[in-house]
């Protein structure tokens, strides 16, 4: 499909007032994009359904607040943190954690694997002293925005720890904008707070814009 397709496939966030902006299609490459330049996300599968909320939750990348206890088992070097290594596993423990409420379906996870392989999704994983994966964080990157999906902790803290080097990355890299879609306690405690939609489309248009290299190697699941 070309952009105008997808224009008249979507409702224009800056004119539509309702959240849910389109139902259906499919999680190719193009469409993803196109939504998430755009400020649109898909939330569930049969039928796709795509979101702009108003208000939008997000992050100042400078003003994140961890507990002591997370600093504590970062600066104690308590896990092995790594960048791209296990995207599909990332996402399959991330819906796993959600388990009959996720949104996180396999034609969710497919899409996504393909983002992953064109540079466009990654993950952080942390892994315990015995080399398991323990937490997670996966998420979109275009330009100097990054949309943060999901999370995972099979172990206490763990992904906070993948959450708080996912933020050091982002900072080092001059991203300007993380999109966390909308609040829930963790994102709360940890100084998410919510913008009016326009607000962010504007702070969104600006941030796909400016291009920034995610360095990181992917990997070739």
């Amino acid at each position: 499909m070309t952009k105008r397709s997808f224009a008249q496939f979507f409702k224009n966030p800056r004119e539509w007032r309702e959240d849910l902006v389109a139902v259906g299609g499919d999680f190719s490459v193009e469409r993803l994009l196109y939504a998430y330049t755009h400020g649109i996300f898909p939330w569930s599968e049969d039928p796709i359904r795509w979101y702009c909320l108003d208000p939008r939750a997000i992050f100042d990348l400078n003003r994140v607040h961890f507990s002591k206890t997370v600093l504590r088992k970062v600066k104690q070097n308590r896990f092995r943190v790594s960048f791209n290594e296990a995207f599909p596993i990332v996402m399959q423990a991330c819906a796993y954690r959600e388990k009959d409420n996720t949104w996180i379906t396999p034609g969710f996870i497919e899409g996504y694997k393909e983002l992953h392989k064109q540079g466009w999704a990654h993950s952080i994983e942390v892994w315990n002293s015995e080399n398991v994966l323990v937490g997670g964080v996966y998420g979109v990157a275009i330009g100097k925005f990054f949309a943060g999906e999901s999370m995972f902790s099979f172990e206490s803290d763990a992904g906070k720890v993948a959450l708080y080097h996912l933020f050091a990355k982002l900072r080092e890299s001059d991203f300007v904008l993380f999109d966390t879609q909308q609040l829930n306690h963790v994102t709360w405690q940890l100084g998410a707070y919510e913008i009016p939609k326009i607000s962010y489309l504007n702070r969104l248009e600006k941030a796909v814009a400016e291009p920034t290299p995610w360095v990181i190697p992917l990997s070739h699941d």
